[in-house]
């Protein structure tokens, strides 16, 4: 009997994780150039310059760890 009603809790529970997906009328919005992670790539590439340059590596853009070797 708690087996059957621990399954149907878990059921239940679990219906709610089905509609978690970009649904299509919102993915409009979300491919929009303003909406990517670097949406200028001029500012970036400024940005990665002046990082680079003051850290004094290069590469590591996303990667853990620096030039320092305390990884």
């Amino acid at each position: 009997m708690r087996k059957l009603l621990l399954l149907a809790i878990a059921t239940v529970g679990l219906q709610g994780c089905a509609n978690l997906g970009v649904q299509p009328w919102e993915r409009e919005v979300l491919a929009r150039d303003d909406m990517q992670l670097d949406a200028n790539a001029l500012d970036t590439a400024f940005d990665d310059h002046i990082y680079f340059s003051k850290e004094g590596t290069s590469g590591g853009r996303g990667f853990g760890g620096g030039g320092c070797g305390c990884n």
